[in-house]
């Protein structure tokens, strides 16, 4: 695709922004009670996807063998991640605490669906987060991310889906439903779910916008909320314009007006709100702060860093420093050494071999899943292969 379509990340970058919020994992490691650790998980599981609000560019694909590492003293973790397969392209990272609090790792291999006017990705692949201090683990995937209007009129993105995150210790879950934003956009980037436990008993209510805030409260008094609202007991806040019904020979898909705030019901908990942007976010690709630093590249850190990372890839670097045309030629360049490289093994019957992780099944769900090997960190990069 032309370069104009992409933003200068790496989707190994793009992975990485699930740890934007990570003091949420922090937080829940802190608390005593499991109903409370996975409301906080619950948040952070939908914070993964609001840094792609209104970020309507798509990340580079990265090369077979691409890698990304990312530590943060500040922030408590560090991450790396690699890219283990090209056909189907999978990207496997992990993540550890650096006070031995938790483990967080997983692949994704997203599935590109064309429906005309709009892109489809579902991020197929297995999330796993491990709390060592309480002996938990819990599995979750993502939500399917569409982006409308890629050929006509102005682009705009909703995430629609089922989001079930398991403890696999308790048998507790937690049901996350993404609305999709339906005909009148009512729905858009609307949040709603429960905990529940393993005889499915219903624990916890959850409810927000992925792209704003998550908020919860007590089954029992969010049944009365709603029963009272339907009586019309309660004052409903006024929706913006949704426009006129769309057509089903449109040209383009409305890009559907709702309101952005979430009516909070009496006695619910805040368990997350968004962080705010940088000023002129449209002058940088409506990039978070924490994802406008991925790329930064500090003097002296060449030396240190892994020759595959993807902050040394000449075409997302032209393009970071603005020189559209060399990203462009850089870009093409490095696909058809990709592709040389592909067809010399082919020729040697060789297979590539991957440095960080290593196939097999997730330990708590028994589903395939790339495993982390080891030793990143010990920082032994005398065999990186060259594909730069």
């Amino acid at each position: 695709m032309p370069i104009a379509f992409n933003e200068p990340l790496s989707f190994l970058q793009w992975i990485t922004e699930y740890m934007e919020h990570v003091y949420l994992i922090h937080k829940a490691s802190s608390q005593p009670l499991p109903l409370e650790r996975m409301q906080t998980l619950a948040a952070f599981a939908v914070s993964a996807v609001a840094s792609q609000w209104e970020r309507t560019g798509k990340p580079f694909n990265p090369l077979l063998g691409e890698t990304y590492e990312l530590i943060r003293e500040d922030l408590g973790f560090r991450f790396i991640s690699e890219q283990v397969s090209h056909h189907p392209p999978v990207s496997a990272f992990y993540s550890e605490s650096l006070n031995q609090d938790f483990m967080f790792h997983g692949s994704i291999y997203p599935k590109l669906k064309f429906w005309g006017k709009s892109v489809e990705a579902e991020p197929r692949g297995t999330i796993t987060l491990e709390l060592i201090k309480h002996n938990e683990a819990y599995t979750w995937t993502n939500p399917t991310c569409c982006v409308h209007n890629v050929i006509l009129g102005q682009l705009w993105i909703e995430q629609y889906g089922t989001v079930e995150i398991l403890n696999h210790r308790t048998g507790d879950k937690c049901v996350l439903h993404f609305r999709p934003c339906g005909l009148f956009g009512k729905e858009l980037h609307r949040v709603e779910g429960h905990i529940q436990d393993k005889k499915k008993k219903q624990l916890f209510m959850i409810y927000g916008k992925w792209m704003e805030c998550l908020w919860g409260i007590d089954p029992a008094a969010y049944k009365s909320f709603k029963k009272h609202e339907k009586r019309g007991d309660h004052p409903r806040k006024v929706m913006l314009d949704d426009g006129p019904e769309k057509a089903e020979n449109d040209v383009v898909d409305n890009v559907p007006m709702a309101q952005e705030t979430v009516q909070v019901i009496p006695g619910s908990k805040l368990l997350w709100r968004i962080n705010n942007r940088p000023p002129n976010p449209a002058q940088m690709y409506n990039f978070t702060s924490f994802t406008v630093s991925l790329n930064e590249l500090e003097s002296g850190m060449e030396k240190i860093l892994q020759p595959t990372d993807c902050r040394l890839r000449p075409d997302i670097r032209g393009m970071e420093n603005g020189k559209m045309d060399l990203a462009s030629q850089e870009k093409e360049r490095l696909e058809e050494k990709q592709r040389e490289a592909r067809k010399e093994r082919a020729k040697e019957e060789a297979e590539w071999r991957t440095r960080w992780f290593y196939p097999g099944n997730n330990p708590y769900t028994g589903t395939p899943d790339w495993l982390y090997a080891g030793d990143f960190f010990e920082r032994n990069f005398s065999d990186c292969p060259d594909i730069y």
